[in-house]
């Protein structure tokens, strides 16, 4: 069969260096063009395509421009990162939530908090401090289907990143969602308090109710240089709870960690900003102050 024209798509799937693209009436296996390495450019699950197809394989042959793009989990183009949480073995340490759902934020992608296993512990916590945040929250369980069809609604038409530390049940609530994913699903290991890596890399899922999923590895470190953030002065922008109060300090340049003056700290003090949420900041903003400049340049 000889070459078509060529198409547009949408990669689902990056695996031992080919790109799955879906072309709407079918997928095709595809290969970069190696131009690709001279160029320094990767293409990325998400990534919308041009290709030449010739059979059932074809050529990547141009990157449209991204919306977005993220090095942990390597996706591109997303709507929303969905951030499963849990308080119940594994439990969710709220800096880690944060972590991600500034990396989400900075990047221009609206962050989900998805509260699991509610059957188990009702994360009473974790619900209070992102409900009052201006975050969206759900409580699911991947067991009893509580939550799954309100999950449904808030991801239906819009490309979302699942992710979470893992044995959180990204798998399971995947799989509840629509079924057909077939999502392989693993154990929680009760003697370390966290699950076995059942997903390998990101894949890209069309579900029934008209969105687009995926399914990335679990993620457990906090390595600085995963981090899309890289000046510290950029993170204050990424926790839209501090938007009312920025440029409303004494002293310009105001870090909001311990100044005098701080409108941020202010409204800490009178519950305008969840104080857990605060902590994450400073926490965060104090690991990317200690990176060197040269450091943050390579």
């Amino acid at each position: 069969m000889g070459k078509s024209p060529m198409a547009e798509g949408r990669i689902l799937k990056a695996l031992s260096g080919f790109y799955y693209v879906d072309l709407g009436d079918k997928t095709v296996r595809c290969r970069a063009r190696g131009r690709f390495r001279y160029d320094k450019l990767t293409p990325l699950v998400g990534d919308l395509v041009s290709v030449t197809v010739s059979g059932d394989e074809g050529v990547v042959d141009a990157v449209f421009e991204r919306k977005n793009a993220f090095t942990r989990p390597p996706v591109a183009n997303i709507d929303q990162m969905v951030i499963l949480a849990a308080n119940v073995i594994p439990v969710t340490e709220p800096f880690l939530i944060d972590r991600m759902a500034a990396i989400a934020e900075h990047a221009g992608a609206e962050a989900v908090i998805v509260l699991n296993k509610c059957d188990l512990d009702r994360a009473d916590r974790l619900f209070e401090i992102y409900s009052s945040s201006g975050f969206r929250v759900f409580r699911v369980s991947a067991v009893t289907g509580e939550g799954i069809g309100e999950l449904a609604e808030a991801l239906s038409g819009k490309l979302s990143v699942f992710t979470g530390n893992s044995g959180v049940g990204k798998s399971s609530v995947l799989n509840a969602l629509d079924s057909r994913a077939a999502i392989p699903v693993g154990e929680v290991s009760q003697k370390l308090g966290r699950g076995r890596h059942t997903t390998r890399h990101v894949e890209i899922y069309r579900t029934a109710f008209d969105a687009m999923v995926a399914d990335t590895p679990g993620f457990s470190s906090f390595d600085l240089e995963r981090m899309e953030l890289t000046d510290p002065e950029d993170l204050q922008y990424a926790f839209h709870e501090f938007a009312p109060y920025l440029g409303q300090c004494r002293f310009t340049g105001c870090a909001h960690v311990k100044e005098s003056g701080c409108a941020v700290l202010e409204a800490v003090r009178e519950g305008k900003i969840h104080p857990s949420r605060h902590q994450s900041y400073a926490r965060l903003y104090e690991q990317l102050n200690s990176v060197k400049e040269w450091e943050r340049k390579t």
